[in-house]
């Protein structure tokens, strides 16, 4: 697998988002679990009509996030940053690194995520939150692609935190996907599109440290021609106690996804409970 990763990111992007949508196309005929995901989360965000309005763009858009990953992680980073054509709303980030705080960049399974981080840190450190795989192949090329020039990576556990939290009162930035499943003990449930959905309650203690919060995600345009790179202040402040902070950022993400529901990554089972938590209380 990792020769064929390496394979395929010296293919052009336009190839690699024609093969994705067919790739896309191949897991929806053939795994009825992840058609069965794809459908029910569309159809709770968007409607049984928006569903069907979203459906065939999304399934396309699912498979050229994965086929672009090869691109993404193992090309150089001058390549990479350079399929950003176009940056909408970076006075946020300037404006945060004048005054010289910390900066949380919240980025959703939304569009290409893997490139914003890289993106942002050809203009400062970064440190970024990631969940070690089990492949222990995918693993070494995730690193490989991640941690490198300004870019560091700290896995999900206690010392990956701290390393967040230090990233943060220096002043520098820190990056995670805030619609990441927790495992048991790092969430509460809570509300997304009307459902209750285990969240991940790190991103709302690191809101507390009154670090910047800027919400990031990377448009996947048409024809393979590159990125439209989006930074959003939140549309009301992250404040209250964790859960409600938790909640607001969901908030914020469902407003993200309704900008361009067709890039979301609508097969990952975001309602899924991780061993060892216990149902949402009115399904006790």
């Amino acid at each position: 697998m990792a020769f064929v990763f390496r394979l395929l990111s010296h293919l052009p992007l336009v190839w690699l988002h024609r093969l994705g949508a067919v790739a896309g196309w191949l897991s929806w005929l053939f795994s009825p679990t992840y058609r069965r995901h794809m459908r029910e989360n569309m159809q709770l965000a968007l409607g049984a009509a928006g569903e069907q309005r979203v459906r065939a763009a999304a399934v396309a858009e699912a498979g050229r996030q994965s086929l672009e990953l090869p691109k993404i992680w193992l090309r150089p980073l001058e390549e990479v940053v350079g399929r950003v054509v176009k940056v909408s709303g970076w006075e946020l980030a300037e404006a945060a690194m004048r005054e010289g705080k910390g900066i949380l960049y919240l980025t959703p399974h939304l569009g290409c995520f893997e490139v914003t981080a890289q993106y942002l840190s050809t203009h400062a450190p970064i440190t970024v939150l990631y969940r070690p795989p089990k492949q222990r192949w995918l693993q070494a090329m995730i690193e490989e692609g991640r941690a490198r020039g300004q870019l560091r990576i700290a896995a999900a556990d206690l010392a990956g935190v701290r390393s967040l939290i230090k990233a943060l009162k220096k002043g520098e930035a820190v990056g995670m996907l805030p619609d990441q499943a927790p495992k048991m003990g790092e969430g509460r449930w809570l509300d997304f599109f009307g459902r209750p959905a285990y969240t991940m309650t790190l991103a709302a203690r690191l809101t507390e440290t009154n670090a910047a919060v800027i919400m990031v995600w990377a448009e996947r345009l048409p024809g393979g021609t590159g990125y439209h790179f989006h930074l959003q202040a939140p549309s009301q402040s992250i404040t209250g106690t964790t859960e409600e902070r938790a909640q607001r950022i969901n908030r914020e993400i469902e407003r993200l996804i309704m900008q361009c529901p067709a890039q979301y990554l609508w097969g990952y089972n975001r309602y899924k409970r991780p061993r060892g938590v216990e149902p949402p209380p009115e399904n006790r």
